[in-house]
């Protein structure tokens, strides 16, 4: 009597047994091993065609690969764009202890959908010079639609194509007569994607007119709605807030007669932290400090399972852009009864903090209470105020400037102390004209006042992460990791070219870049430094597990001060809330288990809103330097890649390419462990002072072109010359 057939093996199974076999494996092997015969076999042949497909396996044979390496076809998510604005993408199946190599993605080749960020992609690789992999798309294995953004072009005939405002957006869609949904030539439009194609586009429909893409609003409305930013809120999160009301005492402490002040830019369009400050009058702390950090109590309007939190959770984080705000909450809370506004009434969650005359952190308690704030004060008018000013300020107000500054200065001495990376970046602004237009980009002014006010923020988020920690409950940290050396290495190779030996491995401290960027002579090369050395650190996130934040030098921190703009602060404050058992409206310990989750999904949308905000900048740079074509503007090289090199401009810190096919010297030669472009018979580096021509400004997408004028002081034409002379190969033409 025959046997009873072996059950057929499932891919999981396969896979182990190739993996595990000593030599190497193909369909007869497998089919032996698994007693697989007869009408099998097909079944077979279709599952080793299916992991070839997804990367599982490499050829017919099921070959072994080197530890580390991928195959020549695989299966590719897309995960974003890297510093030169390509489409990076990750395979989906990685199973080795370091990181999966870098993956850059080639233009599909025609009859090949575009991906974006999100697809699933089949796609052959090549080894990519400067390491990593270059990935040619086969097919996207999506069947979901992919949303397209851009400007809506007529075709005569009732139909049209989608301009992509997306750079990672490589080709033009097609739109039939009966999807355009009413849209007008120029008009920018939303579509998603659909299947089939004709002349060699793919096809979509439009789901979303957003107005004329020659309007000012049009910029914002492209980065926001490229990015997929959650923009109306439901019906039920709208009723909520509409309906919520300002409590009163209710148990609370009554801060009321405290002179709190919101201190913040001009053009801040909440305010959810109000501070006040006095020498503390305790004999044990001589010439130390008493601090109040008061927030808003967005938990008390905000509940767990209530349509706000899930709007809330969504989005994750507030988006802000020069002529809106993408809130994470309905204006009437996030303008209304949640913001501190000066003269009315304001539910709040108070830390109240004692500093010892060195900056440290002595205590602390929470507490909820009622405040009214004394003042909105600008930064410039608080730092006008420190300066023998501000006699339009209110009385009290203007009293407690002296002493903010006292706990700011002895918090700043702390931070020194404990060598926390200080990074003073230039923070591009656009000012706007009454139409909506852009009127001028240039650099925000930077005071002591901002960093009185980042400082008395890390001390209170320092605070309520040290009272979860004392009190057993689980928090959502703001964790930093320290920076991969990888990524040290451009910066290790510019000092040294400035004379300067960077330390390797852990002996990273963040107070080495402090001590580097000081022995810098050029201001301006302390500004391309400065940006390599954020380039390199690890991303900040947030987390329940705790490994503390390099950047600031702490070894615990949680955001709490921002609960209007931040999922995570609102999560900290259910959590102190619940720890000191400060009433309704908290949770920490029930949301206790999902913690991992969510700090995954705000990390992603925290990644999302700045994505969407620097591509607005990009376009409004592009924007207002568009009548300027052929003007020539000073900068510096932000950026150096195989196909050219990054310049930032000293005016604006707009920042264009200048292409590598513009050299006309021969192939250039790119050394990514030195980031060096070889070109004209010169080398290219990070930092070099050059002149530039603006040969293209594209609005649509934020995207500049320039062409080289000068490189270190000496016209390239004249270098290109020599380096035709030296015998290098003229491009053919």
């Amino acid at each position: 009597m025959a046997g009873k057939p072996a059950p057929f093996p499932s891919k999981d199974e396969v896979l182990r047994f190739v993996r595990e076999s000593p030599g190497k494996v193909g369909r007869r092997e497998i089919a032996r091993a698994f007693g697989i015969s007869g009408n099998d076999r097909a079944a077979l042949t279709e599952l080793l065609r299916a992991l070839e497909e997804e990367g599982a396996l490499e050829g017919r044979r099921g070959r072994r690969r080197p530890a580390g390496a991928l195959p020549s076809v695989t299966v590719l998510e897309v995960d974003g764009l890297d510093e030169d604005g390509a489409l990076t993408a990750r395979p989906t199946r990685w199973e080795e202890p370091d990181p999966p190599p870098p993956i850059t993605l080639d233009a599909a080749p025609r009859g090949v959908r575009e991906p974006g960020e999100g697809d699933r992609v089949l796609a052959r690789l090549r080894p990519a010079p400067e390491g990593g992999y270059l990935a040619r798309p086969m097919r996207v294995l999506d069947g979901r639609p992919r949303r397209v953004v851009g400007v809506f072009r007529a075709d005569g005939q009732g139909g049209g194509t989608i301009e992509p405002a997306d750079r990672r957006a490589r080709r033009h869609v097609a739109v039939s007569a009966e999807e355009t949904a009413g849209a007008r030539p120029g008009e920018m439009v939303v579509a998603e994607t659909t299947e089939g194609g004709r002349l060699g586009l793919p096809d979509a429909r439009v789901v979303e007119r957003l107005g004329d893409a020659g309007s000012p609003g049009a910029i914002s409305l492209a980065a926001i709605h490229s990015h997929g930013l959650p923009v109306p809120f439901p019906d039920e999160a709208l009723a909520e807030a509409a309906q919520s009301a300002a409590p009163g005492l209710d148990g609370r402490s009554d801060l009321r007669t405290l002179p709190l002040v919101t201190i913040d830019g001009a053009d801040a369009r909440d305010f959810d932290d109000a501070v006040w400050a006095e020498a503390d009058p305790a004999p044990d702390n001589a010439g130390g400090w008493r601090a109040v950090v008061a927030i808003a109590d967005v938990a008390h309007f905000v509940r767990p399972g209530s349509a706000l939190d899930s709007a809330a959770r969504e989005r994750g984080n507030s988006a802000y852009f020069p002529d809106r705000v993408v809130p994470m909450l309905p204006e009437a809370l996030s303008a209304g009864l949640c913001s501190l506004k000066p003269g009315e009434d304001r539910t709040c969650l108070a830390a109240h903090l004692r500093i010892d005359a060195d900056g440290t952190l002595l205590d602390w308690r929470f507490e909820r209470a009622l405040m009214c704030s004394a003042a909105r004060l600008t930064y410039e008018a608080a730092q006008e105020a420190a300066d023998g000013g501000g006699d339009g300020l209110p009385a009290p107000a203007r009293a407690a400037i002296p002493a903010l500054y006292g706990v700011y200065g002895a918090l700043r001495a702390a931070r020194e102390r404990r060598g926390a990376l200080d990074l003073e970046l230039p923070e591009r602004v656009v000012t706007l004209a009454g139409d909506g237009a852009v009127a001028n980009i240039g650099f925000a002014r930077r005071f002591d006042s901002h960093r009185l006010i980042e400082e008395l923020m890390i001390a209170a988020n320092v605070a309520a992460a040290g009272a979860l920690e004392a009190k057993g409950m689980p928090c959502m940290y703001r964790v930093h990791d320290r920076p991969d050396t990888a990524k040290l290495d451009s910066l290790r190779e510019f000092m040294r070219s400035r004379g300067i030996a960077l330390p390797r491995g852990g002996a990273v401290r963040p107070d080495t870049f402090n001590r580097f960027l000081a022995l810098l002579d050029d201001p301006r090369d302390v500004g391309v430094a400065s940006l390599m050395i954020l380039r390199a650190q690890a991303q900040a996130e947030y987390s329940p597990r705790n490994i503390g934040h390099f950047g600031l030098g702490l070894v615990r921190y949680a955001h709490f001060t921002s609960p209007i703009r931040r999922y995570a602060d609102l999560l900290v404050h259910r959590a102190l809330i619940d720890a000191y058992d400060l009433g309704p409206g908290g949770s920490g310990r029930a949301e206790a288990a999902a913690l991992e989750q969510v700090g995954t999904h705000i990390s992603s949308t925290e990644r999302r809103a700045q994505a969407a905000e620097r591509d607005a900048l990009d376009r409004y740079c592009a924007a207002y330097l568009a009548d300027r074509t052929g003007a020539a503007f000073e900068g510096r090289i932000a950026g150096v890649t195989r196909f050219g090199v990054f310049v930032s401009l000293d005016e604006t810190g707009a920042e264009g390419l200048v292409p590598a096919r513009t050299f006309g010297a021969g192939r250039p030669r790119f050394d990514a462990r030195r980031q060096t472009l070889d070109a004209g018979g010169r080398t290219l580096s990070l930092g070099a002072p050059v002149v530039v021509t603006l040969e293209e400004a594209d609005p649509l997408a934020g995207g500049l072109t320039f062409s080289l004028v000068a490189v270190d002081g000496e016209a390239w034409a004249a270098a290109e010359r020599d380096g035709r002379r030296r015998g290098r190969p003229r491009r053919r033409r």
